[in-house]
């Protein structure tokens, strides 16, 4: 068997199995998705969707749990989006110590690597006592918000260093102080990876559960956003939890799962275009 024989077999025997991958990922999704819609779909109302639970009635509604997140989200993306660019900017643009830098990327990449319940332990002794914030969405929003960090900073820092050097020095050579340069040519450049932190930050905020069990509560009550911030709130992953294992409603508990399901792909969605146009605007 000659060389050229040996390297086709080679190369269709990876093909063969890349496709393979591929398919199976693509199915194991389809299937997920495809799977908790079709549970949810004969059990969605309008009633569940826009009342709240009632143990008087015995009524089950998901809107303040709906609220919660968005509300949590919101909250998060407010603290996480200046902190984890700013940091970004710094270790890619004004950090000159390579050894300072390298801990504190250390640093970053550890804190990415800690079990969400760790933060949910720590937020409640830091935010809830400590600081006397309480069981409350914002204590919640806080824990989130470091929990987040890493993947912030790390996506944001990446797309920073991929500029090319060319732009810097251009914006320079036209007499721009580093920051104008950084705000009006380095930052615009790196609007897919900032966007792309964001996707996959919101996307960990959706899914958490842990964290929140400990810092942002059960309760199922309809607040505006600054009352909610305040108050305990459950979120629809904690809610998820709570009507499935505790209360073994798994009807509603699919229902919640078809929510987040279609938020995140919403979500998803609505950034992509959003991305699209700034960078549209931009050229």
């Amino acid at each position: 068997m000659n060389n050229a024989l040996r390297r086709n077999i080679y190369k269709n025997v990876m093909l063969s199995f890349a496709y393979a991958a591929t398919a199976l990922t693509v199915a194991v999704v389809l299937f997920i998705i495809l799977y908790v819609f079709i549970r949810a779909i004969p059990h969605v109302s309008w009633k569940l969707l826009s009342t709240k639970p009632s143990y008087i009635n015995d009524t089950i509604g998901v809107l303040p749990d709906i609220l919660n997140t968005i509300y949590i989200v919101i909250a998060t993306l407010v603290f996480v989006l200046p902190l984890g660019v700013g940091a970004a900017v710094y270790l890619s643009e004004y950090a000159k110590n390579m050894k300072v830098k390298r801990a504190i990327e250390y640093a970053i990449e550890s804190l990415a690597g800690i079990p969400s319940i760790i933060y949910g332990l720590v937020g409640m002794l830091i935010f809830c006592q400590y600081f006397g914030l309480k069981t409350s969405l914002l204590a919640g929003a806080l824990t989130l918000t470091i929990m987040n960090l890493p993947t912030i900073i790390r996506t944001t820092q990446e797309s920073l260093d991929s500029v090319p050097t060319s732009y810097r020095e251009g914006a320079f050579g036209l007499g721009a102080n580093k920051w104008y340069s950084i705000r009006t040519v380095v930052l615009p450049c790196c609007i897919d990876g900032i966007v792309t932190g964001c996707i996959l930050a919101i996307g960990r905020m959706l899914g958490e559960s842990a964290a929140l069990l400990f810092t942002a509560g059960f309760a199922h009550k309809v607040n505006g956003f600054i009352d909610a911030m305040s108050s305990s709130g459950s979120t629809l992953t904690v809610a998820l939890y709570v009507y499935a294992k505790e209360q073994g409603e798994f009807d509603v508990a699919f229902v919640i799962a078809a929510i987040m399901l279609f938020m995140s792909l919403l979500i998803n969605y609505t950034a992509s275009k959003l991305s699209k146009r700034i960078q549209n605007k931009r050229y």
